[in-house]
């Protein structure tokens, strides 16, 4: 071959239009590899907290309601970015913002390991998750554009494993880090996997130019996001204190709904044609019922997943790691059925495959609100657990569909935007309530103290008798913690109903959308 056709040969990003079925080349799958260690870092650091709440916890002499806005905070930056992404592809390439993106990451891991205190290491996840809510979008458009059109299927395979893998991996890999090495280290440990990344980005990726298309909706970036923020920061807050009249919560709480609601006056304006969230879109039932079915689904299922971890090392004792090996089952459970889920949805349609789906988490979340005794079978709660993981795989994927089905093809990169910003609240939502629900029922219980607002003492410190008598009350608050997720899930049955039940229509060829950066969390 000559050195003329081998350049020509490594310029070829993948098979011609007339040739679909080609497979991965060395090429594609170097760039898969880079997109891979991206993902990676950001699905796993979205797991890997949860374990270590408990010692975060005690670490800083923190309760619960401050702990868990570690979680809630990254979250809701991820909400904030994702609307930025498409603008920022096209500003500054999407080379160049995916390497800002790691940077941003690998800078907020290295300032989380060092936090000195709650407030610290709140702010530092927050600066983790605004770099973490462009990699995924920033990755998937980067892998698409190298292999093609016709291998998009290829790419999302590869892809796809560490999604799948990063909730059984992440708490077991976080467990053993919090364990037997420090609970900095779940950060740490993000350092050299992104300077990794960032090298090979630099040497593998190819470097595109930067292309602006759309101006920013900056003054809806401005009014939604601090709007957000203040409203739930406000209203948590008052729940925990159980005083809603309190001048800080007030402050906080009714100025986030001002600036929440001039966003939504600012959304509808007919003059804005390129809005954060296109809140015209939700005049159609099929993105109006999704969006609903994803809040109640988000906030009941995620939050529930930040609590059974202490459950498991205040209640049973258990360490971080065995917390982690404990939650596997869950995502074994998504794992299997999140290709089936996608598979059933192109099927029959997508409004029978999410209520199948939403049954099936109902059965297990029921069983955490049933049965989270003080000694409950390790073995029953697992099976609770790989139960709901099921029917997460078939609920996420669908209802996300069932919001593109009627859509136009240049409504599609907003709707899905869109959702995936109230995907990502409606997370943070989640796991703040069940959180100020979980230290309520604590307080009502006469379990206060400093760290998780419930923190059973040692065992040497008090008579068996009476220790007994404190974990079964400990069991009590998150069993009842559960029963407010489960009627959560039961009322998403509601919007589920108003969901497409036809298998969506085959577009056209010359229908397909053209290329947007992908949002994938």
């Amino acid at each position: 071959m000559t050195a003329s056709a081998s350049r020509k040969a490594s310029d070829d990003p993948g098979p011609k239009a007339g040739d679909p079925g080609g497979g991965l080349d060395r090429g594609v799958f170097a760039v898969a590899m880079v997109v891979v260690l991206g993902a990676i870092m950001a699905i796993l650091d979205v797991t890997v907290v949860n374990v270590a709440l408990k010692h975060l916890s005690e670490d800083f002499e923190a309760p619960l309601s401050t702990i868990q806005w570690v979680a809630t905070g990254y979250t809701l930056a991820l909400a904030t970015v994702i609307p930025v992404t498409g603008w920022a592809s096209a500003r500054f390439g999407t080379k160049r913002l995916y390497m800002i993106s790691i940077a941003l990451f690998v800078a907020g891991s290295a300032l989380a390991g060092l936090a000195w205190n709650a407030e610290s290491l709140i702010a530092f996840r927050v600066l983790q998750g605004l770099g973490g809510g462009m990699i995924m979008p920033a990755g998937m458009t980067i892998l698409t554009q190298a292999a093609g059109p016709q291998r998009v299927g290829q790419v999302m395979s590869v892809v796809g494993i560490p999604m799948l893998l990063g909730p059984i991996a992440g708490p077991i890999l976080g467990g053993w880090l919090v364990d037997d090495v420090s609970w900095r280290w779940i950060f740490y440990i993000n350092v050299p996997i992104g300077a990794l990344a960032l090298v090979l980005s630099a040497r593998i990726l190819k470097r595109d130019e930067a292309k602006p298309t759309e101006r920013l909706d900056f003054l809806g970036l401005i009014l939604l996001s601090p709007g957000l923020a203040g409203l739930l920061y406000g209203l948590a807050t008052g729940a925990e204190k159980s005083d809603f009249a309190r001048t800080d919560v007030l402050i906080t709480a009714v100025g986030g709904a001002v600036l929440v609601l001039a966003f939504g006056v600012h959304a509808l304006r007919r003059s804005n044609t390129n809005p954060l969230i296109d809140l015209r879109l939700f005049r159609r039932r099929s993105v109006a019922a999704a969006s609903g079915t994803l809040v109640l689904f988000a906030c009941s299922f995620f939050g529930a997943m930040l609590i059974l971890p202490l459950y498991y090392q205040t209640v049973r004792g258990e360490t971080a790691f065995a917390s982690g090996l404990l939650l596997a089952p869950q995502g074994i459970g998504a794992m299997l059925t999140m290709p089936i889920g996608g598979r059933l949805t192109d099927k029959l349609g997508p409004g029978k495959v999410v209520l199948v789906g939403l049954a099936v988490v109902v059965a297990g979340v029921a069983g955490f609100a049933t049965q989270l005794t003080v000694d409950a079978s390790y073995w029953y709660l697992g099976i609770a657990l790989f139960v709901m993981g099921l029917g997460m795989g078939m609920t996420m994927m669908p209802t996300m569909s069932a919001a593109m089905q009627t859509l136009q093809h240049d409504e599609v990169p907003r709707a899905s935007t869109s959702l995936n910003i109230i995907q990502q609240v409606a997370a943070s939502i989640g796991t703040a309530f069940i959180a100020v629900l979980l230290t309520a029922q604590m307080r009502d219980r006469g379990l206060e103290s400093s760290g998780m607002g419930g923190e059973a003492p040692a065992a040497g410190q008090v008579p068996p008798e009476i220790l007994q008598q404190i974990m079964t009350k400990m069991a009590d608050a998150f069993q009842t913690t559960y029963w407010f997720s489960l009627g959560l899930l039961v009322f998403a049955f509601l919007p589920a109903l108003l969901l497409p039940r036809r298998k969506p229509a085959v577009p056209d060829a010359d229908t397909v959308p053209a290329e947007k950066p992908m949002v994938m969390h």
